[in-house]
């Protein structure tokens, strides 16, 4: 049975809220559709201020893309030690760090061409 494809822009909405719910810190949507050597849709890039919380970012996403969607990601990463973990949702890749990290490796950089969206902190 093939899998059910989700509308990105569900999806997108559903991650957000997974990492507001936990007090996700500036979170940024890149849209990666218009480059060309881009491996897919979106980037959603957030941070916490410690391991503990970027581990409770990242179960929040999957606990609220599961119940919301009944998708799951098709990869996590980084999760061991919590300072960058990926999770591959195919279309969309999410990036939760810790603060530092983030600011280490700067990823919005690299990918300078995309469209940047950031979404305002709600508390």
């Amino acid at each position: 049975m093939a899998k059910k494809t989700v509308n990105n822009d569900v999806l997108l909405a559903n991650i957000i809220k997974g990492i507001e719910d936990v007090k996700g810190n500036d979170i940024d949507i890149l849209d990666l559709r218009e480059i060309d050597t881009a491996v897919c849709d979106y980037f959603i890039i957030c941070n916490g201020n410690s391991n503990t919380q970027v581990n409770a970012i990242v179960s929040s996403i999957q606990k609220t893309v599961s119940k919301e969607l009944k998708d799951k990601p098709w990869h996590v990463e980084g999760s061991d030690n919590a300072e960058w973990v990926l999770m591959d949702y195919v279309h969309i890749v999410v990036h939760v760090f810790q603060k530092q990290i983030r600011e280490y490796y700067n990823i919005e950089s690299l990918w300078g061409d995309a469209k940047i969206t950031t979404i305002e902190n709600k508390y």
